[in-house]
Order: structure tokens, then C-alpha cells, then sequence
């Protein structure tokens, strides 16, 4: 098979230019996000090296990873060279980071201020394309027990259930909570429903002792907090 005169595949590069040698030799961080893609499809194109495919895939996204994870397979595969299982592998990958992403603030086990609940939540739920309701529970000196999903709806809203909330306190013995959702649609402003219903959870928390920190609004790029703007 004949190729571009302007063309090499990895195997013609330096070895130092080849990823998965780099990676063996350098570690993982020393690789462009363009590399650690191009490992992950393994080979491009007759004119199009699989580092050359995924920095065009990147340059579209605009340099992306997050951009590059709300691609859809349908998109990825609208690439010359990026077939069904290519595409697979790429949307696996990103889910992994956002996971892993998801797991590392827990390193936040005392919630001190709004801030420090943003910072557990905000891998959680500041990607998603959907509505979804969360609570934070937590002790007496505001150490985090554990974080659960109440609800999960469309791209407008999702349903509460308040004696679901108390529930999941009762049951790992929380005395406060921290409330959670986002707004897929980027904007912070707190809906009618989204005053209505922080304050019937407060309210009936009240009843049994169990006291509502916070209902922070998050979005990919920021949040609101209920108690930062007196709204409790």
C-alpha cells in the first residue's frame, strides 16, 4: 500500500515520538491528550497518522476533553477512520475521568462552607445533560458520611422525594444534609420550584432534628448557594 509523500505511520516515527513507547518510557503525563487518544484508536487513516486523527478530533472539539465527552458515538464515528469500536473506546475512556473525578474530592471529608460541597458535587453532577437531585449526608461536626441520588429526571426538572431524603439520613444516622442539583442549562437562578421544595425539606427536617445546610444550584462552570444568598 502506497502512501503520502506527506504521511508517516508511528512505526516510521523516532521512538520517543511513538505513544505507547513514550508512555512506557516517560509515564502517562508526559503525553499530549492528542497521544493518550491516539492510544486509545491505535491506528488512523492512509493520509491521517492516529495522532494526527485525534488532534483533528480535539481541534473540533476545541481542544476540549470535556467538549470531547458529550460527543456522541454517531459524531466520533463521522470521522474517516473512526469506526463503532473506535468510538467505543473513546466514550469508555471519558467516562472513566469523569468517574474517577467523581471519586477524588471525597478527599473533602469536612464540609467548612458552600465552596467545599461544590467541590464534591460538582464532577457529579456539572456534565450531565439531565436533571438530578443529590444530598450530602453528614455528622454533627459536618464530616461527610456519604453522598446518595434522590432523584433523576430530563432536561427540565426531576421529581423530590422528601421522605427519601430522611430516609437515606436515617439510615446512615446523619444530622444534617446538604442539598444538590444542577441546571443543565447553565444558568444559576433558582426556579420557583427550586424555593419551593429547599424549603419543604427544611421544614420537615425540622421535625426530626435533621438541619439543611445548603441547596447549591451547580453548573459545569459554577453554583449557587441557597445559604451564601439567605435563602434558607
Amino acid at each position: 500500500m502506497s502512501q503520502d509523500a506527506d504521511y508517516f505511520s508511528i512505526k516510521d516515527w523516532s521512538e520517543n515520538d511513538r505513544p505507547r513507547e513514550k508512555l512506557l518510557q516517560k509515564g502517562s503525563s508526559a503525553l499530549s491528550e492528542a497521544e493518550l487518544i491516539a492510544i486509545l484508536i491505535g491506528s488512523g487513516t492512509r493520509k491521517m497518522s492516529a495522532v494526527e486523527l485525534s488532534r483533528l478530533i480535539l481541534k473540533n472539539v476545541s481542544n476540549s476533553l470535556d467538549a470531547l465527552g458529550k460527543t456522541s458515538l454517531k459524531q466520533l464515528m463521522s470521522y474517516k477512520g473512526i469506526g463503532e469500536a473506535k468510538a467505543i473506546t473513546i466514550a469508555a475512556a471519558m467516562e472513566l475521568g469523569r468517574r474517577r473525578a467523581m471519586e477524588t474530592p471525597l478527599s473533602v471529608s469536612k464540609i467548612a462552607c458552600s465552596h467545599d460541597g461544590y467541590t464534591i458535587m460538582q464532577p457529579v453532577l456539572g456534565e450531565l445533560a439531565h436533571e438530578e437531585f443529590w444530598v450530602l449526608l453528614m455528622d454533627n461536626s459536618h464530616k461527610v458520611l456519604g453522598k446518595k441520588q434522590i432523584s433523576k429526571g430530563g432536561f427540565t426538572g426531576t421529581l423530590v422525594d422528601v421522605r427519601m431524603i430522611y430516609q437515606e439520613a436515617l439510615f446512615s444516622g446523619a444530622v444534617a444534609l446538604m442539598l444538590f442539583h444542577n441546571h443543565p442549562s447553565g444558568t444559576l437562578k433558582p426556579s420557583n420550584q427550586d424555593i419551593q421544595i429547599t424549603q419543604k425539606i427544611v421544614n420537615a427536617g425540622k421535625t426530626m432534628d435533621i438541619r439543611v445546610l445548603d441547596h447549591l444550584i451547580v453548573t459545569q462552570r459554577g453554583y449557587y448557594s441557597f445559604a451564601d444568598e439567605n435563602m434558607l
